[in-house]
């Protein structure tokens, strides 16, 4: 089921919002796609938070929680990667935003603890649980909570992927698990404006 839903999405994004023309991405472009144009969550300085605070700015959008055990550290590593490849004046134009999963654990203290260790400008964001689940809804993210064969704690099956808006707030590009962070940051200098 989840293999045909994310086919289904990843022909979507190749056969409908490619433009014809324009800058070659390394992540797929997905611009003018009817999804992700916005949320409503707090970061974890517990400031109220939308995709136009960051108007001006590229911005990462990542899902995830932060009792990952691999794909959320690893991507947010990739990410801090990818800004040291740009280097500070660069880096200062992009905000990556990390919003939780697991709304029941990741409070804004928690929050707070993880995301500035990978990089002191990354923000973690966070909502009720029907924030968090309206939010993953527009952004097409799937997440859900299983316990493995005797196991004390549970962990977060969630969509692994990136998205990247432009300076307008326009989303461009879905990165998949994995993306090297030199490709980010090649994706990420083009929309920033540089060559």
């Amino acid at each position: 089921m989840k293999t045909l839903w994310w086919l289904a999405l990843m022909a979507g994004m190749l056969l409908g919002c490619k433009p014809q023309s324009g800058p070659e991405f390394t992540g797929t472009d997905i611009t003018g796609a009817p999804f992700g144009r916005q949320f409503a969550l707090q970061d974890h300085n517990r400031q109220p938070r939308t995709l136009a605070d960051f108007k001006g700015k590229v911005v990462a959008i990542f899902f995830g929680y932060t009792h990952c055990p691999d794909v959320c550290p690893t991507t947010l590593t990739d990410l801090k990667a990818a800004l040291q490849l740009l280097g500070p004046d660069a880096a200062a134009q992009i905000q990556v935003l990390f919003v939780t999963v697991d709304p029941e654990r990741d409070t804004p203290e928690v929050l707070r603890q993880y995301v500035p260790y990978f990089h002191p400008g990354f923000l973690g964001l966070y909502g009720t649980p029907a924030q968090v689940a309206e939010t993953a809804k527009e952004f097409k993210v799937h997440y859900a909570k299983h316990t493995e064969a005797g196991a004390s704690d549970y962990l977060v099956d969630h969509t692994a992927a990136t998205y990247v808006f432009d300076r307008q707030g326009r989303i461009r590009l879905f990165w998949p698990y994995g993306h090297p962070a030199k490709d980010m940051a090649q994706d990420l200098k083009q929309l920033l404006g540089q060559s």
